[in-house]
């Protein structure tokens, strides 16, 4: 074949693609604030050593401790005092100076400066490339490390930098594989399934399904690791498929052992579908009576779980005994109270998230329709021309995601759309195996209507995903939360009060980085602190209200107490529910 020709069959894949990242990419172009979640991702991968923001302890143990016994003014002086502070732990191990060293705790909430709260969330020279606080960081945190440790690389590259092109730029890079993953999986599946002549289109299908879908966009703009596990799980589709077609389960394997490793050191829930896939395969295998790859598959698998645990031992506690470990084990043992109404809600995410409810319930209904007719068929005694290598490949596409969404149903935390972003592209790439299938039927004959079929075909999911994605729902975008930015930088050379419930205030740490300090405070803390000079002493201050704080609670304690009074509304009903005044004395 020549080159030309090469192209020219390839250039509707690569038109898709480039299709589907440039629409993704308008999509974070848009992205104007975060989740609370997407900036303890930046803090957990870029401060040093220093894993949470505490209003009481600005610095951690460990960060003090580094800056303080370990960072000398050269390269050899860190490593000497590196390898003192080893001997003193192996010599004098809970005595040593290391583990018995105290962070400055204080009584009530400290100023946080702006280039305190710069630190937390940025890289600098002297933190770059730093992966080793990265490791840290996150062994207090319920999640492994990958994804943090490729966030903090984007932040080194683009040192002193805060924005969502840096996260969103990794989840823009982990969609593209997933793009070409779905174009290899529709070879493979059509070779297969019989279908050779529309390999092709039932990946470019797949594509746009998937590429897209208000699903893609919400992976792409949220700044947390469920991008790169959707990712990681196609490609552990695909490379089982791969093997399962070639018989190669028995040769091979570091790509499946070094996939397996990366998808169980991105997130936890890579466990559903790993363990899931890996159980069908396993019994296909032996079904099938290729017992000598199934005892080489199983010790790949055995590798994959021991080189998992050495690398982030930490898990063992993340699953077992960490709170939200304990609260996903007690929801899988709770029985069936509330499931159904759970099963339901993640059944619209995922209506939602991929083609509707509508197209989504006729492909599911389509779908039983042809499963039944295969059993009675059977059942009569028929023979069906479906063999046991295309059944083995059927179960490892279906069995997977429904036990996938049964076990993220019961186990998730929230209801909400990231426990499930790994389906996205699975229901995409049945969905349309499921087009392939009914336009074959449709066209009856190859050639030009097949080809006909083709075009429609795509040019109707253009249609129906390009809608649906113009009236996407804003989720992860955040749009509006620039003006309280720009509004920070206006009043940079003021300091700031941010009186909130919970943690509410990591939401707006981009604003902290601008205030000359910023005191984050409860309103009970506010009424009762006890350094009252650094606050009576002040002409003019930012005073940020958080949803569920008492408004007229905290201008009365800052009336009577601290003499202030409101000059000026400075920003209403933020994005975030914020409510920000201006204080004078």
């Amino acid at each position: 074949m020549s080159e030309t020709s090469r192209w020219k069959k390839i250039l509707p894949e690569l038109l898709a693609v480039i299709l589907c990242l440039g629409v993704l990419c308008v999509g974070v172009s848009l992205k104007e604030g975060y989740h609370m979640d997407e900036l303890l991702s930046f803090e957990l991968a870029d401060a040093r050593y220093n894993p949470w923001i505490v209003p009481t302890q600005p610095e951690g143990r460990l960060a003090k401790f580094v800056r303080e016994e370990i960072q000398g003014d050269s390269f050899g002086e860190t490593l000497m005092n590196l390898k003192s502070t080893v001997t003193d732990v192996l010599k004098n191990r809970g005595s040593s100076k290391l583990l018995s060293y105290k962070a400055d705790v204080y009584e009530e909430p400290v100023w946080i400066t702006s280039g305190q709260f710069r630190d937390y969330v940025t890289v600098d020279g002297s933190d770059a490339f730093d992966y080793l606080s990265v490791y840290f960081n996150v062994k207090d945190d319920n999640h492994p490390p990958v994804h943090f440790m490729l966030l903090h690389t984007m932040s080194s590259l683009f040192s002193g930098t805060l924005s969502p092109w840096l996260g969103c730029t990794i989840n823009l890079i982990c969609v593209g594989i997933t793009l070409w993953l779905l174009l290899r999986l529709g070879r493979q599946l059509s070779e297969i399934l019989g279908m050779e002549e529309q390999g092709r289109l039932l990946g470019i299908l797949a594509v746009l399904l998937y590429g897209l879908s208000t699903g893609a966009l919400a992976s792409v703009l949220l700044i947390r690791m469920y991008c790169l596990l959707s990712c990681l799980c196609v490609a552990l589709l695909s490379m089982h498929v791969e093997k399962w077609k070639e018989h190669g389960f028995d040769r091979s394997n570091k790509g499946l052992i070094a996939i397996t490793v990366l998808g169980f050191l991105t997130q936890y829930f890579f466990l559903f579908y790993c363990i899931l896939l890996a159980a069908v395969t396993a019994a296909g295998l032996l079904c099938s009576k290729r017992m000598r790859e199934l005892w080489i598959y199983i010790r790949s698998m055995v590798v994959a779980a021991v080189i998992g645990l050495v690398l982030f031992p930490f898990a063992i506690g993340d699953v077992f005994s960490s709170g939200r470990g304990v609260e996903a084990l007690d929801n899988l043992t709770s029985g069936f109270a509330g499931y159904g109404a759970r099963l339901l809600a993640f059944a619209r995410i995922l209506a939602d998230r991929t083609v509707g409810d509508l197209l989504l319930g006729a492909g599911c209904a389509t779908a039983v329709v042809l499963a039944v007719v295969l059993w009675y068929r059977r059942h009569r005694g028929q023979e069906l021309s479906m063999s046991r290598e295309v059944r083995g490949i059927l179960c490892m596409l279906i069995i997977p995601v429904v036990g996938y969404y049964l076990l993220a149903s019961r186990m998730s935390p929230y209801l909400v759309d990231r426990y499930v972003m790994p389906m996205f592209p699975m229901i995409a790439l049945l969905f349309a195996l499921l087009l392939c299938c009914l336009g074959k039927r449709l066209a009856k004959t190859s050639g030009w209507k097949e080809r006909l079929v083709g075009i429609g075909l795509m040019a109707l999911i253009i249609v129906v995903q390009g809608l649906r994605l113009a009236s996407y729902d804003g989720e992860y975008l955040y749009r509006g939360y620039g003006q309280q930015e720009q509004l920070a930088e206006e009043y940079a050379s003021l300091p700031c009060i941010c009186v909130y419930a919970g943690v509410g205030y990591y939401e707006n740490l981009p604003e902290f980085m601008y205030y000359d300090r910023t005191l984050l405070v409860t309103a009970e803390e506010l009424a009762e602190r006890k350094d009252v000079d650094s606050l009576r002493m002040l002409d003019r201050v930012v005073v940020l209200i958080k949803p569920g704080v008492e408004e007229e609670t905290v201008s009365s304690v800052l009336r009577e107490r601290y003499g202030m009074e409101p000059e000026e509304t400075l920003f209403s009903e933020g994005v975030h529910g914020d409510n920000i005044y201006l204080y004078v004395r």
